[in-house]
Parts: C-alpha cells; structure tokens; sequence
C-alpha cells in the first residue's frame, strides 16, 4: 500500500442493476425505487452505517416527470436510509453518473467528507430522452398547455451549427474514415463479447438480482413480482444481418440500430472513502480513483470527448496507453469508439472487454457508474493494474476517469 496518502480516495464497493430494455423487466419500476435499490444495496453489501456516508452525488439526464425533484434524494429517502444524508443529482448529459463519481471523488480528497457515495439512474422507458427539453405547462388564464421554451437560445446559432448525436457520430465516422463494415464488425463484437461475459459468469458479484413489480392492463401492481437477473439487451446475430439494417441518421450514413446504443433502464453506485476511513472501517479499499476529469470538445462534432478526456489523464499521470489494462468507452455509437482508438492508439482486444453499450445499453444517468463498475470487475478478474473509464456527452463534453487497482 505503499504510493498512498491517508486521504487517497478509495473504491470500497460497485454495483449495477441489469440494464433492461426499453418497457422490459425493470420499466414497471419507478426510476427513484430503482437508484434507491443500488444506494441500499452498496450499504448492505459493506455493512457500513448509512449514516457514515456524508454525500451521495447522483447523475440523471432527463430531469422530468418521475426524474425530477433531485431523484438522488427521493432514492435515498425512498429507500429508507438516513435523512441527514445529504444528496443531489447533477445532469452532464451521458457522462452525468460518471462525473458524479468525480465530484463526489473530489469531495473527499478536498477534505470536505470523508465518506460519499456517486450514483445514477436513468429509466428510458418511463421518461424518454428530450422529455426535459420538451416539457409544457398548463396556463392558468387561458388553461392552454405551452411550450417552457427550447433548449438551444437562438444566439448559440451565431457561434456553432446545432447537429444531432447522430449526425455528430456520422461526421465522426467521415473524418477517421470509419466504413459500415467497421461499424457493424465492431458492434457484432460488443455483441458476442457481451455474451461471453455471460456465459462464463464474469458479471458474478457486480449485479444485483431485481424484483420488480408486474403490472396489470390498467398500469397498476398485481401484487406479484418478476426478477431481473441478466442485461436484456444481449442479441444473437450475424455481420450478414447487421448490414441489413438501415441507417438511422443518413440515406447511405453507417450508423444502424445494430451499432448503435441502446434505449435502456438501469442504475449502479460507488461507493468511496479516504483510505485511512476504510482501514479504520474495516473495510477492503478494491481500488484507488487517482484522477478524473471533463473536457469540452467541439460540439457540432460533439463525441469526440473521450479522445481529449484520455489523453488529459494519461498526460496528467505520466502514463502511457499501453499501460492502461482495461478500458470502458461509452459505445454511444460505434465511430465515436473506432475513431477514439484511432487517435489515442489504444488496443481494442482491451477496450470494452465484456460488451458495451451496443449490446448491454446505454441507460444514459446511469452508464457512467455502470461502466466504473464493470472497470473495477474486470481489473479484479485479470489482475490487471490501471483502467480508464470515459464517456462522451451531448453538447460537446468528454468525461474521464483514471482508476488503480489495490
């Protein structure tokens, strides 16, 4: 344990939820019961007192509707741990969860608290993507229901063209001369890798088994439960099938519904600690957070962040891309992983190892700890020493996350 300081932040404990599909076995449950699961699963796990933890900082994108009203803290509450424990949600769009983990991160390493929790949400199913930029409210007088207004101010048109992710993922894909057989090679490889994962219990100790509530046809509980135990968004198929799909952005793009994220639920939470907390605790300290950060990148091309966000990390730590053991980019689409490897020279046989988002989904507020989980997993597994965690985020962000095993 030598190279480490008392206040050294620490991993003590990870863990996600399955990522559901979209109206799958976890969309019956209410997104706050679902982070509030993962926040009493990592207390009970450790056998911490709740009231020890001092922050919880949580991630969530679409802050609306049944995600609104800083879910962190109705989870928390909801799920019947301590009220003096002090939470709050932060949306930095896809990477929300993962930045998360670098505030509350932060937050110990500072001095402010020993002890935090990062977590995050996101149920697709219940609140759709872009529900908070479409949001309208009743008018009293005229009891008409109006627009809130849009997301982009007109004047952000005078500094920036305004392009979709999908759009942004396809000029990627342009500018690295990433081809539709690159895409669909990569995503039957997330695809197969995922189920090998599966296959050969890799997942085993990162998950937790869900019930969740059957509804009947009138929306409401039955009385009885479904389990969730397995990420449904795993899929058999062949490169043959996947070029029949078509592209979801351009007439001739390279971008389908077989390379591309999936709409998902799921949530996951870390939890951390100064190393001298845990030794007092009790408590195995599984890895140390050495560094994080979030880059802004252009956004018309937008996805680009986990290039900058890498290459900070590795520069900021005297690091090398071969030395990193295992890395977790967010497979938002498939070029936005092809052209990263490109630019940073990292090694695909090392990146995203267990599947990504392609087939496990991509359950937005929640990926970013999700992926920090599956991160830790993987070092334990091989052995390996350094893992690096980054994601790209709309509107031209990049989140990264330097991570060492114990």
């Amino acid at each position: 344990m030598s190279n480490h300081s008392p206040r050294t932040v620490v991993i003590v404990d990870a863990v996600r939820t399955p990522v559901g599909r979209k109206n799958g076995g976890l969309s019956t449950l209410h997104p706050s019961d679902l982070l509030g699961l993962v926040q009493k699963a990592i207390v009970d796990r450790t056998g911490i007192d709740p009231n020890k933890i001092e922050q919880v900082v949580g991630g969530n994108v679409s802050q609306v509707g049944a995600q609104s009203f800083n879910i962190t803290r109705t989870a928390w509450l909801s799920a019947g741990l301590p009220m003096t424990t002090a939470c709050t949600t932060v949306d930095t769009q896809c990477g929300s969860s993962q930045q998360a983990t670098g505030l509350a991160a932060s937050l110990i390493a500072s001095g402010v608290v020993d002890i935090a929790m990062a977590c995050g949400v996101e149920s697709m199913s219940t609140v759709p993507i872009g529900s908070n930029s479409n949001a309208f409210t009743k008018n009293p007088k005229t009891k008409e229901y109006e627009s809130l207004g849009k997301a982009v101010s007109k004047s952000y048109f005078s500094h920036y063209e305004f392009t979709s992710q999908f759009e942004g993922a396809e000029r990627i894909a342009d500018k690295w001369n990433i081809t539709r057989t690159d895409t669909d090679a990569f995503g039957l490889e997330s695809q197969q890798r995922a189920a090998r994962a599966w296959a050969e219990d890799r997942f085993a100790g990162q998950y937790i088994v869900v019930d969740a509530p059957d509804l009947g046809d009138d929306g409401k509980p039955t009385g009885t439960t479904h389990k969730v135990a397995r990420d449904e968004g795993i899929r058999e198929t062949t490169l043959e099938k996947l070029q029949t799909l078509n592209p979801v952005a351009r007439e001739n793009g390279v971008h389908t519904a077989g390379n591309s994220s999936q709409i998902s639920d799921g949530a996951g939470a870390v939890l951390m600690m100064t190393l001298e907390k845990a030794n007092e605790l009790g408590l195995k300290p599984r890895a140390k957070v050495v560094d994080s950060c979030l880059v802004g990148v252009d956004p018309v091309l937008m996805l680009t962040g986990p290039i900058d966000a890498t290459q900070r990390l590795l520069e900021r730590n005297n690091l090398t891309i071969d030395q990193i053991d295992t890395f977790e980019i967010n497979e938002a689409f498939a070029s936005v992983v092809l052209a990263w490897a490109k630019e940073v020279g990292a090694d695909l046989a090392k990146t995203n190892p267990n599947g990504g988002a392609i087939a496990l989904g991509h359950p937005l507020g929640g990926t970013g700890v999700i992926l920090t989980t599956k991160a830790l997993y993987e070092l334990e597994r091989t052995g390996g020493k350094y893992g690096i965690i980054s994601m790209c985020c709309g509107g031209g962000l990049g989140t990264g996350t330097l991570i060492e095993r114990i």
